[in-house]
């Protein structure tokens, strides 16, 4: 089944139930009234919502379809209380120090790196990304996102894998302007890293099918930059370390409450064991534009494609085999954000 979040003005919105082409939705608060609430109790919420899903797509419930507009939506939880992000494609984290000169500890393909981001305020889909500067570097990440049930301090990652509830995409909007001064006081990122968006349904796993195997989500992740492919790396290649590592990581010194987000970090392909191409020269490309940059200072000494700039435009989305969205496009506009 596929859920999102209503605008309603409220801060934690309205629970909706989606239906799977994405076309319409119905009014799921009289199960739960917001998604956090349904999370909270899954055990015992998310049958009752199968059945209206099931109702749904079969046609056979009473309850009023309405044409879905999704830029009337919040990010499926407007806000969390945790949200922590890993870098599970080490092929990311690896260009990311060769660019600087920098060698990449050995345990980095062993454990797990991971950063507690601000989850007080995620964007809705659509969104504008509001800065104040531009000369921050401002930059997209396209990752996929999972939210968990309740997961025990210590849990085995099969504890860990079955903990997992929904499966949603991310643009994990980052400043590489500002990181080298936050990375450098040691104490690592805020300033950096601003607020988040997701994509307009989180999905349970099984709408995904074979693509999900899980602890990986075996399709290609489409990022759009003004309206021309910049990526399309599969999530399922070169993930280091899967869902279930992730969340077991996360949960080594705590317990994780329901309705936490991981995330994966950003999505990133090798090509024939070297650094990916861009679409257009038959790679698959990038999730988002600090790689790019990286690349061209290892073969260049420089990097020449620019970061957004006020006006740029960001599409995230993924499609099943069938062709069809899965989780609805984040679509984003990069504006200038005035006090």
């Amino acid at each position: 089944m596929k859920l999102a979040t209503l605008k309603n003005g409220t801060r934690d919105g309205q629970l909706v139930l989606v239906t799977r082409d994405l076309e319409f939705y119905v009014d799921a608060s009289a199960i739960a009234p917001t998604l956090q609430a349904a999370l909270d109790n899954w055990a015992v919420i998310a049958p009752r919502l199968q059945e209206l899903s099931d109702e749904v797509e079969a046609g056979s419930t009473i309850a009023k379809r309405i044409r879905l507009d999704v830029t009337k939506l919040h990010s499926p939880l407007p806000r969390a209380y945790q949200w922590a992000d890993g870098s599970a494609y080490v092929n990311h984290v690896e260009l990311v120090r060769k660019a600087r000169g920098a060698e990449m500890p050995q345990s980095f393909w062993t454990d797990p790196l991971m950063y507690q981001g601000g989850s007080d305020n995620f964007l809705g889909p659509r969104d504008d990304i509001l800065m104040a500067d531009a000369a921050w570097g401002i930059d997209m990440e396209g990752e996929i996102a999972v939210i968990t049930d309740d997961v025990p301090m210590g849990a085995s990652l099969d504890q860990a894998g079955k903990a997992i509830r929904l499966i949603m995409l991310v643009n994990d909007v980052s400043l590489r302007g500002l990181i080298p001064g936050e990375l450098a006081k040691g104490f690592g990122f805020f300033q950096s890293k601003p607020s988040s968006a997701f994509s307009p349904v989180a999905v349970t796993p099984d709408e995904l099918g074979d693509a999900w195997d899980g602890g990986k989500v075996h399709l290609p992740l489409h990022v759009d930059l003004n309206g021309k492919p910049f990526g399309r790396a599969n999530a399922g290649i070169d993930m280091t370390f899967d869902f279930a590592q992730l969340v077991a990581h996360a949960a080594r010194t705590r317990p994780l409450v329901a309705g936490t987000i991981i995330g994966s970090g950003t999505v990133s392909n090798k090509l024939d064991g070297e650094p990916g191409k861009p679409v257009d020269q038959g790679g698959a490309g990038y999730s988002c534009i600090a790689e790019i940059r990286m690349i061209e200072t290892i073969q260049t000494g420089a990097a020449s494609t620019p970061f957004l700039n006020f006006g740029d435009q960001v599409k995230i989305e993924m499609f099943g085999a069938d062709g069809r969205s899965i989780f609805g496009a984040i679509d984003q506009t990069v504006r200038q954000y005035k006090m």
